[in-house]
């Protein structure tokens, strides 16, 4: 099978999961959107789960290009953490299908739902935690536990960007910048 048919099948089932949910997506409308045969698609992937892990990891590669691209080497540790943590989470607030993932998860508890948000959770704290390392090696802030830290970061920048606005007014990227600074940025320092 060609890889312009896979293709064809992937766009076809990122488009359902986006727009139905995970729960929703069946593979006779991946077929129909795609314009191919359901025993096409199970050519390819053995089940629904399999062709979602499939988009699923396509979506994190997608995520880890934007936080890679986000690193600058003239800019300390701290502002290029801010920069990461925001365009991670601004990527994953405005894709279609992690809308749509966190809608199904709110309302119908969906565990694969849950699981594939989770997947993307660890990478962001997987790419943090090495960015704490290396700031750790360079001597840019003391000696922390890089998991804990890492842990500590996104959960913090998601209380800013995400919890806060449920109950307030959405703080400014540079309100969000000046609370980082207070709460972390001077425990970390050296």
């Amino acid at each position: 099978m060609s890889t312009e048919k896979k293709n064809q099948i992937l766009d076809a089932a990122s488009k359902s999961f986006s727009v139905f949910g995970y729960k929703a997506t069946t593979m006779d409308q991946i077929a129909k959107i795609a314009g191919v045969a359901k025993g096409t698609i199970y050519t390819l992937f053995t089940n629904k789960e399999e062709l979602f892990n499939e988009i699923l990891t396509q979506l994190i590669d997608e995520m880890s290009i934007v936080a890679r691209q986000s690193i600058k080497k003239d800019v300390s540790f701290f502002d290029n953490l801010h920069t990461v943590l925001y365009n991670m989470l601004d990527f994953r607030r405005s894709h279609e299908l992690t809308i749509k993932l966190s809608f199904e998860i709110r309302e119908m508890g969906t565990p694969a739902a849950k699981e594939a948000m989770k997947k993307m959770e660890n990478v962001m704290q997987a790419f943090i935690k090495e960015q704490v390392e290396l700031a750790v090696e360079r001597g840019e802030i003391k000696p922390c536990d890089p998991e804990i830290t890492a842990f500590v970061c996104l959960k913090l920048y998601v209380a800013f960007i995400s919890d806060w606005e449920k109950r307030h007014k959405p703080l400014s990227n540079e309100e969000i910048s000046k609370l980082f600074q207070l709460y972390l940025v001077e425990g970390l320092k050296k």
